[in-house]
Formats: structure tokens, sequence, C-alpha cells
């Protein structure tokens, strides 16, 4: 969902210029992503399974939208998202399509360096039916984020992930 790749979450390919090119003043909280790439070990993961979410977030659309991509493991699973303002609702909204065949509508709020977000699934994704997530920038640099899924009627603990910024790494699809 968006927080795996939260991946949420928030990083993009680019050069300094590209950072201070026109940004829906609604999306500027997203700033201090763009022009990063962001590596996240995810919660559970150990040496002998590792859990690697690798994302990047770009301006799109003449900066009205953010487009997203992220992979785990090198490609076993992934995402793509775009986020845009919703001059309707008022409010960011994001559309997230999966490896996986599944989709996500959503809305974010963010502020100060944190977001909240609510999601509704689409289609087979081993009984979750809407996921709901944080994420918080912190001073160090680092991006903390977790999740709960509700499936089967039950709210349950989802995924979180530590990202740090990691120019080398790449978003990869098989």
């Amino acid at each position: 969902m968006l927080l795996a790749l939260a991946g949420v979450v928030f990083c993009t390919a680019g050069s300094a210029d590209k950072e201070k090119e026109s940004l829906d003043p609604r999306l500027e909280a997203f700033r201090p992503f763009l022009g990063k790439t962001w590596r996240g070990e995810m919660t559970g993961s150990t040496k002998e399974k590792p859990q690697v979410d690798v994302s990047r977030y770009e301006r799109v659309l003449n900066g009205q939208a953010i487009r997203s991509l992220h992979s785990i493991n090198d490609g076993a699973y992934g995402g793509e998202t775009m986020i845009v303002w919703d001059k309707t609702k008022q409010q960011i909204v994001y559309y997230y399509f999966t490896t996986a065949g599944f989709y996500t509508t959503g809305s974010m709020t963010l502020s100060q360096g944190k977001y909240t977000s609510l999601e509704k699934v689409t289609g087979d994704s081993d009984g979750v039916t809407e996921v709901r997530g944080t994420g918080e920038l912190r001073p160090d640099g680092t991006l903390v984020t977790s999740s709960e899924y509700l499936k089967n009627g039950k709210w349950v603990t989802g995924h979180g992930a530590v990202y740090k910024e990691d120019p080398k790494a790449e978003v990869k699809f098989r």
C-alpha cells in the first residue's frame, strides 16, 4: 500500500534545479523528499529474510502531481502512486497501483514533517480492505512509517519501516 512505498516513502530523482521548479502549493510538504532516493528496512526484516523497500518521488505534470515508485526486495513487489490535490474534496488524494494486481485510493494529510493516510483497497489483497498509516520525517533525516490493515473486519498491525536517504539505491521492477 502507500506506506510500503511510503513509503510511502517520499523521494525523487532530479537536480537541484528540479527541486526549485513550481509545485502546487498544497503539495509543498513533499518538497523535502524530492530529489532523494530512500532505502527502508521493514519491520521484521532479518539477515536470513531481508525486507528492503526502495522508493523515489518526483514532481510530474508541471508540478500538479507527485509520482512515487517503490519496490521491495529488488522488485518482488512494488507499486506506483500518483498524488494530487483534489479541488472538490479539498484534500490530497492518491492512487496506488501494485505489481500484485490490486490498487488503492486514499487521502492524506501532511503537517510539520508528519503524515496520516487512509486508503481503500480494490482487488484481491488477501482480505485487506483498508489501510491507515502514519509517517514522520525526523530531525536526524530518517523517515519512520507504520500502518494498520482492516483485514476480515478487524484492524491488525501492518508493515512499518525506517528509511534513510540512499543515493545508490534503485527502484527495480521485474
